[in-house]
C-alpha cells in the first residue's frame, strides 16, 4: 500500500513511464451507460440551455430534404465563443462549469445546473451527426460539424477532431444562442416517445413557480404548432397540501392545508401550522416509526418542501374535471406527468430523470401493505428545493437516477419521508370527517340563526362597529348554503320514492279492481256445473285463474311500498320471504344474467315493516345484481346470510356477492348521497337503506373482505316474536 503512493517521478529506475489513454468510442460507450435513455439526454441538452442562461428554449422534431429527419435544440442563451468551443465544449469531463458555477445576464445572476460533461454524451447517444451553430455576445456565429462515426473510428482519441469554421449563412438568432442539430437519429420518436418527452420537459422545472424566466416550447414536423411546456391549473390547487422550510438547526416550520374541490362537502379549512414534533407525532400515527435521528442540527443542509397530493379514484378525477372543465384522461396524464416527489438544485430538476427514478424514496413500496391509507407516487406532486451552496453533500449519481450514498442524504431522506406520512395522516382525518354524514337532525339544526344572534348581541354590547358583523353573517351563510344543497341531494331522492309509492297505490288499486271482475267471471262456470265446457275451454280457464292468482301475487308485492298509513315498528315481517320477495321482484334481470342466488331455509320475524324491509333489500340486490354483470358468468353468485346476535334481541344480515368489490376508499362514501359508480345512477340507494336501517336501531356497514371476493354488506334489525298466523 505504501509503495502504491510512492511517485513514479522519484523512481526513475523502478517504474517505467507508460501514458493513459482514451479510445474514441468512450463517446458512444458512456452516452449509452451514463445517459439512461434518449427523453434523459433531450432534457439534458435543455438543462445545458438554461445554464447558457436562456430565456426561451425551442425542441423541434423536423425533415431536410438533403438531410432527413432531425432533432434540434434551440435556445437563445449566451452562446459560445471559439475559445469556448475549444477549450470547453472539446474537452470532456471539464471543470469549466465548476470553477464558472454562477453566470449573469444584465443585473440578473443564475446558477448552473451541469457539471458531469453529459452534454456531448447526449448527443452522441441521439444521433450520428451533429451541426451546431453558436454565436455569444460581439462574437461570430460559430459552426461546429461532429461525426460520431468518424470519432469512434480513430484509433486514439488525439486523433480525433470536429471541424469547426465561422459561419457565413444567416444567424438563427437575434442576438446570441446556440442551435443543435441532430442527424441519423439512432431511434424513432414515435408519438409515445415524443408525449413521454412532453411529460420529461414540464417537469424540468418546479411546477409551482410562476417566474417566466425560462420557457420550453416543442413542435413536430409538419406541425407548425408550438407547445409551451407549462403545468396544468389544478396542480397549484391541491386537496392535500404541506409546505415549509427545514432550517440549518432541523427545525420544521410548516403550513398543511385542505382544500376540498365541492364546496357543499365542507367549508375551506384554515390552514394549520405544523412544528417538528407534531409533524413527527403525526407520523407515527401513520405507522410505528420513529425519525432514526435527533434532528438537533440538519447534516443535510437546509431545505423547503412543497408536497400535494389528490384522491385519484373516480371520484376524486371527477371532482378535478368539473370544477375546470378539463378532460379525465388530462387530468391523470397531468399528475403522471410530475408525479412523485422530484428534487431541485437552484431552480432546476436534480431527479428523477425518468421513470426508473420515480420512486426513489420507495413509497410505493410501503404502500402496499396499507393500500388507501398511504399515498403512492401517482397521487403526489412534489418539490424539494436544494442548493449547491447549502446542501453540498446532496449529490446525484452519474446516472442522475437517484442521489449518492451518504449519513447526509440518508437524513434528508428521512425527513422527507417524515413529512409525507404526516400528510397521510392528515389526508385520513380530512377523509374520516367526510365519512361522517351529517345527520338529518343536525342538519335542520344547522339553519339556525340562533349562534349569530349570539354573537351580534355580544358584539353590540363591547361597542362594535357594524361591519365586525359580516364576518359573522358570511360564515352564517356559507353554513346555510352547504345545509341547503345537502337537504335538497337528499329530498330529491326522497321525492322520486314518494313518486313511486303514488305509482305503486295506483298499480295496485287498477290489478284488484281488474282481478275481482275477472275473478268474479271465472268462478261462473263453478256455480253453474249443468253448461259443459266444450273443448279447450277448461284449459282457457285454468290459465285465466293463474294469470289472476299471479296478478294479485303482484299487488300483493307493490302493496307494502303502496301502503305508508302506519308507524314504524307495529308490523312485522319474516326476513327469508321478504328476501325471496325481493329476488322474485328481480326474476327477470338475475336470469338475465345467470345470477345465481342462495337464501337460508330458516324463519326469522323482525320488527320491521314489510316496504321498509324491502326498500332497503332491493338497494342491496339491484347494487350486486348491476356488479356481477360485470364479471365473468361462473362467479355471479349472490347469496345471504343471518347471524343473531349475543343476547338474540337482534340479527344481522349479510349481503355477499362475487363482483368486482369496493376500494378501500369508497368503503364509507358508498353511504354518502350522490355518491356512485352507475353511470345512470343518482347516489341516494345505499344512503336511504342507511336511513332505514338506523330507523330501527341498527347500522348498515361494509364488511372487508368480502366473503365472496367482492362486495359484502351487512346490517342489523330487531327481532320480533310473533305467529306465523298474526304477521302481515
Amino acid at each position: 500500500m505504501d509503495q502504491a503512493r510512492i511517485n513514479i517521478a522519484d523512481k526513475p529506475n523502478a517504474y517505467a513511464s507508460m501514458q493513459l489513454r482514451m479510445h474514441p468510442r468512450v463517446f458512444a460507450a458512456l452516452g449509452k451507460d451514463l445517459v439512461t435513455n434518449d427523453v434523459v439526454a433531450v432534457i439534458e441538452l435543455v438543462k445545458n440551455s438554461y445554464d447558457a442562461f436562456a430565456r426561451n428554449v425551442w425542441v423541434e422534431f423536423g425533415h431536410d430534404d438533403r438531410e432527413g429527419s432531425y432533432l434540434e435544440i434551440r435556445d437563445d442563451g449566451h452562446g459560445m465563443t471559439r475559445e469556448v468551443i475549444e477549450n470547453a465544449w472539446c474537452l470532456v469531463a471539464t471543470p469549466y462549469k465548476q470553477t464558472n458555477a454562477l453566470i449573469q445576464r444584465g443585473d440578473r445572476i443564475r446558477r448552473v445546473v451541469g457539471s458531469k460533461g453529459l452534454g456531448r454524451l447526449s448527443v452522441a447517444r441521439l444521433g450520428n451527426r451533429l451541426a451546431m451553430l453558436t454565436q455569444a455576445p460581439q462574437s461570430p456565429c460559430w459552426e461546429v460539424i461532429v461525426d460520431w462515426s468518424e470519432v469512434s473510428a480513430a484509433a486514439d482519441i488525439s486523433q480525433s477532431a470536429v471541424g469547426v469554421r465561422e459561419y457565413s449563412g444567416v444567424t438563427p438568432f437575434q442576438k446570441t444562442g446556440t442551435q443543435l442539430r441532430i442527424f441519423d437519429l439512432t431511434d424513432t420518436w414515435d408519438k409515445n416517445r415524443r408525449n413521454e418527452l412532453k411529460d420529461g420537459l414540464s417537469r424540468l422545472l418546479s411546477p409551482f413557480t410562476n417566474s417566466d424566466e425560462f420557457n420550453i416550447f416543442l413542435s413536430c414536423s409538419g406541425n407548425n404548432e408550438q407547445v409551451h411546456i407549462e403545468s396544468a391549473q389544478f396542480l397549484s390547487n391541491p386537496k392535500y397540501h404541506i409546505k415549509g422550510e427545514v432550517d440549518a438547526c432541523g427545525n420544521v416550520d410548516a403550513i398543511y392545508r385542505f382544500t376540498p374541490f365541492r364546496e357543499d362537502m365542507l367549508p375551506k379549512a384554515v390552514p394549520t401550522k405544523l412544528s417538528w414534533s407534531q409533524i413527527h407525532d403525526l407520523a407515527q400515527e401513520q405507522e410505528n416509526w420513529r425519525f432514526p435521528h435527533s434532528c438537533e442540527a440538519a447534516k443535510c443542509g437546509p431545505f423547503s418542501f412543497d408536497i400535494r397530493a389528490w384522491d385519484t379514484d373516480a371520484e376524486g378525477i371527477g371532482q378535478i374535471n368539473e370544477k375546470y372543465g378539463i378532460p379525465r384522461s388530462y387530468v391523470r396524464q397531468a399528475i403522471r406527468a410530475h408525479k412523485g416527489i422530484s428534487v431541485y438544485r437552484d431552480g432546476v430538476l436534480v431527479l428523477p430523470k425518468s421513470e426508473r427514478g420515480l420512486d426513489w424514496l420507495s413509497l410505493d413500496l410501503r404502500r402496499v401493505s396499507r393500500v388507501g391509507k398511504r399515498l403512492s407516487t401517482s397521487q403526489l406532486v412534489g418539490y424539494v428545493s436544494i442548493s449547491a451552496k447549502h446542501n453540498p453533500h446532496i449529490e446525484d449519481t452519474s446516472d442522475r437516477e437517484r442521489l449518492s450514498v451518504c449519513p447526509e442524504v440518508e437524513e434528508f431522506e428521512e425527513i422527507i419521508k417524515c413529512i409525507v406520512r404526516a400528510l397521510e395522516s392528515k389526508r385520513n382525518e380530512e377523509k374520516s370527517d367526510l365519512n361522517r354524514e351529517t345527520p338529518m337532525t343536525d342538519l335542520f339544526a344547522s339553519l339556525s340563526a340562533s349562534e349569530l344572534v349570539t354573537q351580534v348581541t355580544e358584539l353590540a354590547r363591547s361597542g362594535a362597529q357594524a361591519d365586525a358583523v359580516v364576518p359573522i353573517a358570511r360564515k352564517l351563510d356559507e353554513a346555510l348554503i352547504h345545509g341547503r344543497t345537502t337537504i335538497q341531494r337528499r329530498f330529491e331522492y326522497y321525492s322520486r320514492l314518494a313518486t313511486v309509492g303514488t305509482i305503486a297505490q295506483m298499480l295496485v288499486h287498477e290489478i284488484r279492481n281488474r282481478t275481482t271482475i275477472i275473478g268474479r267471471l271465472l268462478t261462473f262456470p263453478k256455480q253453474e256445473p249443468e253448461l259443459p265446457l266444450f273443448g279447450n275451454q277448461q284449459v282457457h280457464v285454468d290459465r285465466a285463474e293463474a294469470a289472476v292468482n299471479a296478478l294479485e301475487k303482484l299487488a300483493d308485492r307493490f302493496s307494502p311500498l303502496a301502503n305508508r298509513n302506519f308507524r314504524s315498528g307495529r308490523r312485522h315481517s319474516i326476513l327469508e320471504e321478504r328476501i325471496l320477495d325481493c329476488l322474485e321482484l328481480q326474476k327477470g334481470e338475475l336470469r338475465a344474467k345467470h345470477i345465481q342466488c342462495s337464501v337460508p331455509q330458516t324463519h326469522t320475524a323482525v320488527a320491521v315493516d314489510p316496504a321498509e324491509l324491502d326498500a332497503v333489500i332491493l338497494n342491496l340486490v339491484t347494487n350486486a345484481s348491476y356488479w356481477l354483470g360485470t364479471v365473468a358468468r361462473e362467479k355471479r353468485h349472490l347469496a345471504f346470510a343471518l347471524e343473531p346476535t349475543v343476547n338474540g334481541k337482534r340479527v344481522t344480515v349479510f349481503v355477499h356477492d362475487a363482483g368486482p368489490g369496493i376500494e378501500e376508499d369508497d368503503m364509507e362514501r358508498v353511504f354518502w348521497p350522490g355518491v356512485t359508480r352507475k353511470p345512470e345512477g343518482i347516489g341516494m340507494g345505499l344512503t336511504v337503506a342507511g336511513e332505514l336501517v338506523e330507523a330501527y336501531g341498527g347500522r348498515i356497514r361494509v364488511v372487508s373482505p368480502g366473503a365472496k371476493g367482492g362486495a359484502s354488506f351487512a346490517f342489523d334489525l330487531p327481532c320480533a316474536k310473533v305467529n306465523r298466523e298474526n304477521r302481515a
